[in-house]
C-alpha cells in the first residue's frame, strides 16, 4: 500500500510510547493542526477514523505520543491562556 498523508501524519506528529495513549478527540486535533501547518486539506472526521483503524491498535491504549511542530501547535491552540 502506498503511503498516504495520514501515514505521513503519523510519522511526523507521533511516536509509540507504550506508556501512553492519545485519546479520540487529541489524536484528531493532532491531526488537524498537522494538516493545518502542512497546508494539507483535512479529511472528514469518520474517514480520518478509517484510516487509523488500520494503522493503530484498537482499544484503550494505542501507545501513541505527540510530538514535533503539529503537537506544539495543538497544545497552544487547545489552551489559548498559554500564549
Amino acid at each position: 500500500m502506498a503511503d498516504t498523508h495520514f501515514d505521513q501524519f503519523l510519522q511526523e506528529a507521533t511516536t509509540h510510547d507504550s506508556d501512553c495513549t492519545l485519546e479520540r478527540d487529541q489524536l484528531y486535533g493532532l491531526y488537524t493542526s498537522w494538516c493545518c501547518l502542512t497546508g494539507t486539506a483535512p479529511a472528514a472526521e469518520t474517514s480520518f477514523w478509517a484510516a487509523m483503524k488500520t494503522r493503530i491498535a484498537s482499544g484503550h491504549s494505542n501507545g501513541l505520543r505527540m510530538k514535533g511542530p503539529a503537537a506544539a501547535e495543538y497544545i497552544l491552540s487547545s489552551y489559548p491562556v498559554l500564549v
